[in-house]
């Protein structure tokens, strides 16, 4: 299809997503933040009137003893705990039905996701399953979801994804390695905790790259085309608190300082992106992830600058404000020099970060069918520009190796 015909039917499907999306009804979201506020929202789990409760989380969080740390006021309670910690690192419809099972098994009454995205994303579709005889494949898309979910909770783990604060959730096919959204109100927390002291523990590698996917979420929902809102507001307290922390925090695990502010600029992203989604870097990063099992905040990092470069005109303005936001330069510049600024100053981030240009991962055999991935999905997001065949290859090979 010739791409100014996309580009039309791109527009007609944007307006009508932002129609239906203002239709949808609004979800009420509870936040605790700062240290020891997984134990608050444990107590209001408890206080809601939960009593059987199902746990999902990951092995390695569990083998940690976060899991436990952030369950002691429940496991003292009188609410009875089951734990599923089989979610892995780009969670698929296989985990999904594990987890759902032992929620049948057990009658939870709600879910209790603890840990990075992958955990939420499983915990949130684990928790429409529950209640649900459809293949959640079927709910790939907006506001499929259309029944009762078990009430969703949140303790990330990392400070990346945003998940605690979206309506939407990620889950892979373990045979096509495609990756599917699946968003809808019914599917945002009901209440989650920003609780830094759990964090503390991230390796650094993974701080940069999950930090990366927040601030990844925080520009494309500023420079996106959608005005729905608070997002303008929003991206621009998270994409400054990220550049203000990330750097701090990955040089020091334990800076509560940089921790808690990730925390809170992962979280300003997500809301952000829960009311305009995302852009053309998910579009093909999820393709990465997929494929590769390339964690989706690497994939992000890996993706972002050469989007941006793609979309400088079309995003010049909104590009400029963040550079002047973040410091990189200032408001007597020209939008077109400060654009270019904003640019080099997050590829100047993900390096002292320490996250590299490319990844071996990449076969230039697959670019084909990625790209084709990436077109279907992109042309489901607001982006200041549409993506095209010709430069979603030349983007795959510039980060390959």
């Amino acid at each position: 299809m010739p791409q100014f015909i996309r580009k039309i039917l791109h527009a007609l499907v944007m307006l009508l997503m932002k129609t239906l999306a203002g239709l949808s009804p609004g979800a009420r979201h509870v936040l605790f933040a700062g240290n020891g506020s997984a134990d608050a929202l444990c107590e209001h789990i408890r206080r809601s009137g939960v009593r059987r409760l199902l746990v999902v989380t990951d092995k390695p969080l569990r083998d940690l003893g976060v899991t436990d740390r952030a369950l002691r006021v429940l496991a003292a309670s009188e609410v009875e705990l089951v734990i599923y910690d089989g979610v892995l690192p780009n969670p698929t419809y296989a985990q999904v039905a594990e987890g759902t099972a032992i929620a049948r098994r057990e009658r939870s009454e709600a879910v209790l996701a603890i840990g990075g995205g992958s955990a939420i994303d499983a915990g949130k579709i684990i928790a429409a399953s529950a209640t649900s005889d459809e293949d959640p494949a079927s709910w790939v898309g907006f506001g499929k979801v259309k029944h009762d979910v078990l009430p969703v909770y949140a303790i990330p783990t990392t400070s990346g994804t945003g998940s605690e604060a979206t309506m939407g959730a990620v889950i892979s096919n373990s045979e096509t390695h495609e990756k599917g959204v699946i968003s809808g109100s019914t599917l945002l927390p009901a209440a989650a905790a920003l609780d830094a002291g759990l964090i503390t523990g991230l390796p650094p590698h993974i701080t940069a790259a999950t930090g990366m996917d927040a601030l990844t979420h925080g520009i494309e929902a500023y420079i996106g085309t959608w005005e729905r809102g608070t997002r303008k507001a929003d991206a621009r307290i998270a994409v400054k608190m990220i550049f203000d922390h990330l750097p701090a925090a990955y040089r020091n695990g334990a800076d509560m300082e940089a921790r808690n502010g990730m925390a809170m600029g992962a979280w300003y992203a997500g809301v952000a992106i829960n009311q305009v989604n995302v852009g053309n870097v998910h579009a093909i990063a999820h393709q990465l992830g997929g494929k590769y099992g390339i964690p989706h905040g690497l994939a992000n990092a890996l993706v972002l600058p050469h989007v941006l470069e793609f979309c400088r005109e079309e995003a010049r303005d909104a590009l400029a404000e963040l550079a002047v936001l973040v410091g990189a330069g200032s408001a007597g510049e020209s939008p077109a020099a400060l654009a270019d600024k904003f640019i080099a100053a997050v590829r100047d981030l993900r390096t002292s970060v320490g996250i590299p240009d490319g990844s071996d991962l990449l076969r230039a055999e697959d670019f084909g069918h990625l790209a084709d991935l990436a077109l279907a999905e992109g042309f489901g997001y607001p982006a200041p520009r549409l993506l095209d065949r010709a430069t979603v290859l030349a983007i795959l090979g510039r980060i390959a190796g």
